[in-house]
């Protein structure tokens, strides 16, 4: 049932990662359920990989199964837009936008799956994902007999990149979520679909693999400083924030790398693999940044990447 030995490094978003002992993708419930109970029985550890645009994987791999759902369909239902969790959300955009409904545009460029979306709380431009969802199914796989949880926005525990699935560490396998959207005005949602697009490709170091931001944005309420609070860049996302990139910049790290991995100087919350990189390559950069912040600015940075 499961394939053997894989490679994550060939399907892994960031070019890094070590082997899987077991590999399991699959479109259908029942036979993700059939897998989990599988894996109980060969007492192999679990790991949900959707995306993986977030997700850093060891370059010692994991021993256990690596389980991929790949629910991916789009369905409109009288204005509430079903997404299979295994759907780009380039795709679920793409879907939106051909039928003139409002509310994902701050999405454009945005890389990784639905259900890695709802699980990190995705957002940008001040908008999160938490504003369009009405519900989400999943799959709770610690369960004796997984069974369907469906949850509504509320039941979902949103918080900043943060989620009920995130916070119970891979107790659920999202399946589904239900987007409430509405009607616009298609010159409008293209302009502003593209101008994120633009902006993204302007900005962001799209020409390597990352990860995307490797730590949150900092709430402006966490500076006691106050020597450092005529300069600061402040942002709303969608609270008043410090941009984690500033700091990083502030410390003197914009282009310096460690291996074949660097902290980007196009965005330096971004740290890119440039040169066939390791995973112990970035972990040296993280912790660069951590302990540079944290001296110059007496701010803890917190990641917001996941690791295996």
């Amino acid at each position: 049932m499961f394939d053997q030995n894989v490679l994550l490094k060939q399907i892994s978003h960031y070019k890094i990662g070590g082997h899987a002992r077991y590999f399991f993708e699959t479109d259908e419930v029942d036979k993700l359920a059939k897998s989990i109970e599988k894996a109980r029985k060969i007492k192999a550890p679990i790991f949900v990989l959707a995306g993986s645009t977030n997700v850093l994987i060891g370059d010692k791999g994991f021993d256990g199964l690596i389980l991929r759902p790949n629910f991916n369909f789009i369905e409109n239902n009288d204005g509430e837009v079903v997404a299979g969790a295994g759907t780009l959300m380039s795709d679920l955009l793409e879907f939106v936008l051909g039928k003139n409904f409002s509310g994902l545009e701050w999405a454009a460029g945005l890389p990784g799956t639905v259900g890695g979306a709802v699980r990190g709380n995705a957002g940008a431009f001040g908008q999160e994902i938490k504003n369009i969802i009405e519900s989400v199914v999943s799959l709770d796989i610690l369960e004796k007999q997984p069974r369907i949880v469906k949850r509504t926005v509320d039941e979902c525990l949103f918080n900043y990149r943060s989620s009920i699935f995130k916070e119970n560490r891979g107790r659920e396998v999202i399946i589904e979520a239900v987007f409430k959207l509405r009607k616009g005005d298609r010159q409008s949602l293209m302009e502003e679909s593209e101008k994120n697009l633009n902006y993204r490709l302007a900005n962001h170091p799209m020409e390597y693999p990352s990860l995307g931001s490797t730590f949150k944005n900092i709430p402006l309420s966490s500076f006691k400083n106050r020597k450092f609070m005529a300069s600061l860049p402040i942002k709303s996302d969608p609270f008043p924030i410090v941009p984690a990139a500033y700091l990083i910049s502030e410390a003197g790290l914009k282009g310096v790398s460690f291996g074949g991995a660097m902290i980007s100087p196009k965005h330096p919350n971004f740290i890119v693999n440039v040169l066939d990189a390791t995973s112990k390559d970035v972990e040296n950069l993280i912790k660069l940044a951590k302990n540079a912040v944290k001296k110059k600015f007496n701010i803890e940075l917190e990641e917001e990447i996941e690791r295996i």
